[in-house]
C-alpha cells in the first residue's frame, strides 16, 4: 500500500472559481475571502496536529479525537498542506494529466488563461 499524497505529488484537490466580471467587480470580496483561507492554512502550520484535531474535531462528530488525531499526524507528516494559497503551474498540469488519463478531459487550457495567482499571492504577504 502507498499514500496517494507522497506518491502523487502536490495535487489541489480543493479550488475555487469565479468568472472574470465578479472578480473585476469584487475583488475586495475575494481579497476577504482568500486572506480567511491563508489563516487556515497558516494555522495548520503553526500547530500540531493534536491542536488541529481538537479544533476541527465538531466538523467529525461520529470520529473519536484520537482517531482524528492520527488522520491530522499523516497528513502533517506527508507534507500534505502546502503553507500558501497559490496554485502553481507544476500542479496545474499535474491536474490535467489526472483528469486526462482519467478520460475527464476533452482538452487543455493554457495555465495563464485560467489561473491568477494575484489574490493568493498578496494574502501571503
Amino acid at each position: 500500500m502507498a499514500s496517494l499524497g507522497e506518491d502523487s505529488g502536490y495535487v489541489p484537490y480543493t479550488a475555487f472559481s469565479a468568472k472574470k466580471s465578479f472578480l473585476e467587480k469584487n475583488p475586495d470580496v475575494i481579497e476577504a475571502f482568500t486572506r480567511a483561507l491563508q489563516k487556515g492554512m497558516d494555522y495548520v502550520q503553526a500547530h500540531t496536529p493534536a491542536e488541529i484535531a481538537k479544533v476541527i474535531s465538531p466538523q467529525f462528530a461520529e470520529t473519536d479525537l484520537a482517531t482524528i488525531e492520527t488522520i491530522v499526524g499523516r497528513y502533517a507528516a506527508q507534507d500534505t498542506w502546502k503553507s500558501d494559497l497559490i496554485f502553481s503551474e507544476d500542479s496545474f498540469t499535474l491536474l490535467e494529466n489526472i483528469l486526462e488519463e482519467a478520460g475527464e478531459l476533452d482538452g487543455r487550457v493554457p495555465y495563464a488563461d485560467l489561473v491568477d495567482t494575484s489574490f493568493a499571492e498578496k494574502a501571503v504577504h
